[in-house]
């Protein structure tokens, strides 16, 4: 309890400060020294006593949209480098979606939906997995990942690619889909929403998506070593946070000009594209994720448990 409040005490400037700069005048975090107090640090605590030092620790951070996956993990790297000295690495998966062009062809050779970013099969992930076997070796010098510009719906620039140049005690992947898994071929026969009824009505999407999940996903989620799961309550709680979120960007981008800002519409449509896994995920997630932290419809964790 002792060393909790240590590191409260240690980490809860930088804490708040980069919190101050996720905030505009109309959005306000609440509760933040329960958040950090209850949840974070405990988390951190959690995650330090499973440090390898003969190999970086690989956690899988998941969550619907719109949940606070990356301010989460944001604020968990942060205590781990200020209080733990640990070496921690963050990337989104959003960041190995393949290019504008390679899901161009895909959507052609395989379905018109796949042109749309976010479903396991637009990603790269054979660079993901690539980057965890090459971090695992002793040998490991520097490495560059890819960065996506989703306002660009591209691949960024190689020279704005991140860099890594020594191997972390932490890696941290966070994502939508992180630790999914497939569902059995009966399941997907019923579509569950109208994009799935007019868009999919012969299941090519649905069946190609689960069986990246099925196949490379699987291969890939393996190499987690522990899985965090943020739980919202539903689906529809996740469609109103991502629009508050929308929102947000909105108000904190100082380049409104080239901003190609979704409204309610647009957000809802899009997000049906990710229902079924996330609903899946609301379902399984919580039955294999090492940690749970359950979400009140505020947007406020309102308990965590540990596995």
């Amino acid at each position: 309890m002792q060393s909790a409040v240590q590191c409260f005490n240690k980490v809860k400037k930088d804490c708040f400060n980069f919190i101050n700069s996720q905030e505009t005048k109309t959005n306000k975090f609440k509760n933040k020294n329960k958040m950090i107090k209850s949840y974070l640090i405990p988390t951190c605590f959690w995650i330090a006593k499973k440090i390898n030092k003969n190999s970086p620790l690989i956690i899988g951070l998941a969550g619907g949209q719109g949940t606070g996956k990356t301010t989460i993990t944001s604020i968990i790297s942060l205590i781990l480098k200020k209080y733990f000295k640990l070496k921690v690495f963050k990337i989104s998966i959003d960041d190995f979606y393949k290019s504008r062009n390679e899901r161009k062809k895909l959507s052609k050779n395989k379905h018109p939906l796949l042109m749309t970013r976010g479903v396991p099969g637009t990603h790269d992930y054979k660079i993901i997995y690539e980057f965890f076997k090459k971090v695992k070796n002793k040998k490991f010098s520097k490495l560059r990942l890819p960065k996506f510009d989703k306002f660009k719906d591209d691949r960024c620039n190689k020279k704005l690619w991140y860099k890594i140049n020594s191997r972390p005690d932490v890696i941290i992947l966070e994502g939508w889909c992180v630790g999914a898994k497939a569902q059995k071929n009966s399941q997907i026969a019923k579509p569950i929403n109208s994009l799935e009824k007019t868009k999919d009505p012969d299941l090519v999407w649905r069946k190609y998506v689960n069986i990246q999940l099925k196949k490379n996903y699987k291969s890939l989620f393996k190499q987690f070593n522990a899985i965090i799961y943020l739980k919202a309550n539903n689906f529809r709680v996740l469609q109103k946070w991502r629009i508050k979120q929308e929102k947000i960007l909105w108000l904190k981008s100082k380049n409104k000009k080239n901003l190609r800002i979704m409204n309610r519409s647009d957000i809802i449509n899009f997000m049906q594209t990710y229902q079924r896994i996330t609903q899946n995920m609301f379902k399984d997630a919580p039955k294999y994720a090492s940690i749970v932290m359950k979400l009140h419809s505020n947007h406020q964790i309102n308990s965590i448990k540990f596995r």
